[in-house]
């Protein structure tokens, strides 16, 4: 029901504001009012930016779209410099999270050795996070000066970014207890005394696809294993779908190589300032305002080119 008012709600704004623009160009027309003119103008503007937000809306009507995700993202090829680049990516995301009035929770931590984080997965809470987010799955590429680098050389670092949909139905995907192997230890990032003292992080195998996933955000190993199988679900979900359309593993095989090859956007901060995704063709030379997490304008793009590629082979 949410989802359907969410959906005739924007119709129905739409059509007033056409009906509003209708007769304020008559009373333009009959008064030959300037200021009337220039209001039916303003208006005509504000009416062309509602309809592109509703016509991307439509673009988010796969099954989940409009699901809160789990977001992770997980260091690659390049040492210590690819764990700062999962900290910078993080650091968009959460900028992104942030101005799109979305919430998030930390579910996994791994600290990189020397500096950063190695691997992060945090759940995402607002409507459409899924829908959204599902356009970042894959390898990222960062080109800059090393700050770890004391002959300040450029380097190549890169981050695997996966994104799963929290699965409302829990009858959707069914698990077999006897497939899991759980193993409990300590959480090893912050998270108070007791979450650090105790073994109530929980990672779960599912042996039969190989599947691992970890928790250590809650404070009982009950509430830990109760997300990490969510989250497994959730992954199992996507194999799943996957293997349907054969289109995730296009975009990103997670048993592939995080390095050359398997890139779906590049940010290069030296020796020139672009960020371009690699599918769309979509770039920008404002790196710093991608990086402070205004990338609606990739996600968009990603939309339109998949319902673009979806079109087509139809």
């Amino acid at each position: 029901m949410k989802l359907l008012k969410g959906t005739i709600q924007p119709v129905s704004e739409l059509q007033k504001a056409l009906d509003d623009i209708d007769c304020l160009s008559m009373l333009a027309e009959e008064e030959q009012d300037e200021q009337t003119e220039a209001e039916v103008l303003r208006e005509v503007g504000s009416f062309a930016r509602k309809l592109e937000k509703f016509e991307l809306l439509t673009l988010l009507g796969e099954a989940h779209d409009h699901s809160n995700a789990y977001l992770s993202i997980h260091s690659g090829a390049g040492g210590t410099e690819a764990c700062d680049w999962v900290s910078m990516l993080f650091r968009m995301y959460s900028r992104w999270i942030e101005r799109s009035g979305y919430t998030q929770s930390l579910i996994d931590l791994l600290p990189g050795e020397e500096a950063g984080i190695k691997r992060i997965t945090i759940h995402v809470k607002g409507d459409y996070a899924y829908g959204y987010l599902k356009s970042e799955i894959g390898v990222h590429r960062l080109v800059r000066i090393s700050p770890f680098d004391a002959n300040a050389r450029r380097h190549t670092s890169f981050a695997a970014v996966d994104i799963l949909p929290e699965i409302e139905e829990e009858a959707e995907i069914e698990v077999d207890e006897n497939d899991l192997r759980v193993d409990t230890y300590r959480a090893s990032g912050a998270g108070g005394q007791h979450v650090n003292k105790t073994s109530s992080a929980v990672r779960i195998t599912h042996v039969p696809t190989g599947i691992v996933v970890q928790c250590q955000s809650e404070r009982s190993q009950h509430q830990n294993r109760r997300v990490a199988l969510g989250m497994l679900k959730a992954k199992m979900y996507q194999i799943k779908e996957s293997e349907r359309e054969k289109e995730l593993s296009a975009a990103y095989d997670e048993k592939g190589e995080i390095a050359w090859g398997h890139q779906i956007r590049s940010y290069v901060l030296q020796p020139y300032s672009m960020v371009k995704d690699l599918r769309t063709g979509k770039e920008t030379g404002n790196t710093q305002a991608v990086m402070d997490g205004e990338i609606s304008e990739f996600m968009e793009a990603y939309l339109k080119w998949k319902m673009a590629k979806t079109i087509k082979k139809d």
